[in-house]
């Protein structure tokens, strides 16, 4: 099965990318917006058990981190997503980067761009008009995100929590 690792923003920043995402995410229905903090990687049961007790001893180092949202931008054009662009900090680039560390291992499938997708599987047109759409309005959250998750993917493609971990690193 499927696995990854994520951090969900709050109700309010929910509301906000799901405004643009129902409309304009081809997997809106599959999972609710996120940051990836680990791609989806290959798990069996055990392995799944395992990462999560990993995660649970990781996540007690941890200390929550704030996040700083000021404005949209696109993958484009190596594809046609828009994003809520977040602001890298260390703070995310050594979550990130343990993620892949062992035990978890493995390396990122491309470069950490944190972000919380708006729209994808747009057409050339369609990625132009709602990218300026959203470039005119006015983005500014900042939040504490306190807690991560580990998700694994159902057989329809949607995904589900399967742990929750609350950062208390001092």
């Amino acid at each position: 099965m499927n696995y990854g690792i994520v951090a969900f923003p709050s109700k309010e920043l929910q509301d906000f990318a799901n405004s643009y995402r129902k409309r304009y995410d081809s997997h809106y229905a599959q999972i609710p917006p996120h940051i990836t903090l680990r791609s989806a990687g290959e798990a069996n049961d055990t392995t799944l058990q395992e990462l999560a007790e990993q995660l649970h001893e990781s996540a007690s180092q941890l200390k929550p981190f704030e996040i700083h949202i000021g404005k949209a931008s696109s993958f484009s054009p190596v594809t046609n997503a828009i994003y809520l662009k977040i602001d890298p900090t260390p703070e995310l680039e050594n979550i990130h980067e343990l993620l892949y560390k062992e035990p978890f291992g493995g390396q990122p499938p491309h470069k950490f761009v944190p972000h919380i997708t708006l729209a994808q599987g747009l057409s050339a047109s369609e990625h132009d008009d709602i990218f300026g759409q959203i470039g005119m309005g006015n983005i500014d959250f900042t939040e504490t995100i306190s807690r991560i998750h580990l998700l694994y993917q159902l057989e329809n493609g949607s995904w589900s929590v399967y742990e929750t971990y609350r950062l208390r690193g001092e």
